[in-house]
């Protein structure tokens, strides 16, 4: 049985503008490669969308996307778009239609779900032949100078602010619950150019740095510009940033199915 993780709680409503920003964005081969394993492309349901940069993506592949994010704040600043409907809603309760999704997605996510719920969730919107598909990443490689100051922020600053569930992306979602039939899938990667200035503004918007900033009084990305400054060697030059992905995708096992779509 999967365990129910805990109730809604809001991380990112904050720092919603600042998310938007200086989040990186997912290759657009990702969501091809997505489309191509649905056999129609009439509905996908992009949940936890926060600046709503996937639900604006799937809307070239699909003829209409439902985004939901249980944060009204990540609502009001996502992309909009005439194939997106974006609603304030949790991962495990919404008003979409059984079985009427071809593909489901959660983007740096999923991890913070009570699993049970949104997987009977999902579950219930998607078609028989349907796919669920989550992703999600963990520290960007730069060079190694700025690698190792982004390591011992995250592993040693920010340690005890992190939350419990950000193992599932230490350890590459591989203990993280998934009643679906695995499939598998190549390997992608996030890229940017960015600057330092940049750079900063994306450590800003991770959860741990806004639980640290409400304790002290301050931002740990500030008490470290000094070190980082030293390896970018210029703060206005751009550079090569990777996140590889963590992708997971799966197809309903049919004792998971709704009754009325099961096999005869």
């Amino acid at each position: 049985m999967i365990k129910d993780n805990h109730a809604y709680k809001d991380r990112f409503s904050v720092q919603a503008a600042e998310y938007r920003r200086f989040r990186p964005t997912y290759p657009l081969e990702l969501f091809g490669y997505l489309s191509s394993l649905t056999r129609e492309h009439t509905a996908a349901w992009d949940c936890a969308t926060g600046n709503g940069q996937s639900a604006v993506a799937l809307a070239s592949h699909y003829s209409k996307v439902i985004a939901t994010d249980a944060s009204s704040s990540q609502i009001q600043q996502a992309i909009r778009h005439e194939n997106v409907d974006y609603h304030t809603a949790p991962a495990h309760n919404n008003d979409i239609d059984d079985s009427s999704i071809d593909l489901v997605t959660v983007a740096q996510a999923v991890h913070w779900f009570s699993h049970r719920q949104f997987y009977d969730e999902v579950s219930r919107v998607l078609k028989p032949d349907g796919v669920i598909a989550v992703w999600a990443y963990h520290l960007p490689l730069v060079n190694p100078e700025t690698d190792k100051l982004v390591e011992c922020l995250y592993a040693t600053v920010l340690r005890p602010f992190w939350e419990d569930e950000i193992r599932h992306i230490e350890t590459g979602y591989r203990d993280l619950p998934f009643p679906f039939i695995k499939l598998q899938t190549p390997q992608f990667s996030m890229k940017a150019n960015w600057n330092l200035r940049e750079f900063a503004g994306y450590l800003e918007t991770w959860s741990a740095t806004a639980a640290y900033r409400q304790k002290n009084g301050r931002s740990p990305v500030e008490d470290m510009m000094q070190p980082l400054q030293k390896a970018w060697e210029n703060p206005e030059s751009k550079k090569s940033l990777s996140w590889p992905l963590i992708l997971m995708a799966g197809r309903l096992k049919e004792e998971n199915m709704p009754s009325s779509s099961r096999k005869k």
